[in-house]
């Protein structure tokens, strides 16, 4: 099982987090909020990038880093050759250098967090861990320069819960951009642990729509629906209605010609269903 050195430094990719990153589908997007949580388990998108060549490239520079352990220098490199080959421009901070850096500093390591903490999920919840090893236990990771004061207290009570608790679903980390925290499978509550979340854990925060200590966008569990058979279908069918008629058909045509038709079935009978 992967250490928590090797999470923060993406340097040892394992078959879970890999598996995880290749089943998603790429669909095009406007703004960085068109994919929403758990949509994130089963759909890739680039903010601002609206072509399936594109998207399907920078998806294969994301898996490559995963499988191979590449750093961010070379996935920055990458990136600049895809988007000088398919001549993307106009993307939110492709004017400076400086935007250029944080634009893929933040695909590289929201992907590469999120995919990890995915192939963990399915780590942890393998049942035969789960007869040994039923609580889960919050870390804050040591050495973050600037660490959240919701993450650090989480981690300083050492944080103990069932597995099944509802907390996970919205507070298994990461838990907004650059958070490091993790998390451990135990056979029970030790002596010091905390077993209870803290008091006004689940009141929604009226700005963000998140729970407290949770950036915007980011309450949910990277993997945890991954086994929904119409997770998938549902985005897709989500997405297409959010479009005007002639762009969702063209949206549709294109999604159909690059997925399994199994797939495309319950794609078809979610549009059908769906009011």
């Amino acid at each position: 099982m992967p250490t928590p050195s090797a999470r923060l430094g993406f340097a040892q990719p394992f078959q879970e987090q890999l598996a995880f990153f290749q089943k998603k589908v790429s669909l095009p997007t406007d703004a960085w909020d068109s994919i929403v949580k758990a949509q994130h388990d089963h759909a890739w998108a680039v903010a601002g990038a609206m072509r399936a060549d594109l998207l399907n490239d920078l998806h294969d520079a994301v898996t490559q880093a995963i499988a191979e352990g590449l750093g961010i220098g070379e996935f920055r490199k990458q990136f600049a050759e895809i988007i000088a080959r398919h001549g993307w421009e106009g993307w939110t901070g492709s004017d400076s250098q400086a935007g250029r850096t944080w634009r893929t500093r933040v695909i590289y390591q929201t992907n590469m967090a999120t995919s990890y903490a995915a192939g963990r999920w399915a780590q942890l919840n393998d049942p035969d861990l789960l007869k040994t090893r039923p609580f889960w236990r919050y870390v804050h990771a040591d050495g973050v320069a600037h660490p959240r004061p919701h993450h650090l207290a989480w981690g300083e009570m050492r944080l103990t819960l069932r597995h099944d608790h509802p907390w996970w679903l919205t507070h298994y980390p990461p838990n907004g951009f650059g958070c490091h925290c993790y998390v451990i499978a135990v056979r029970g509550p030790g002596p010091n642990d905390t077993t209870v979340p803290p008091v006004g854990w689940d009141a929604v925060n009226s700005r963000t729509g998140e729970l407290p200590g949770i950036d915007k966008g980011w309450g949910y569990a990277p993997g945890a629906t991954v086994a929904d058979p119409l997770g998938l279908a549902k985005v897709i069918a989500e997405k297409s209605r959010s479009l005007p008629f002639e762009l969702a058909a063209d949206f549709l045509a294109e999604i159909k010609s690059g997925v399994e038709p199994g797939l495309w079935d319950n794609v078809e009978k979610y549009l059908e269903e769906a009011p």
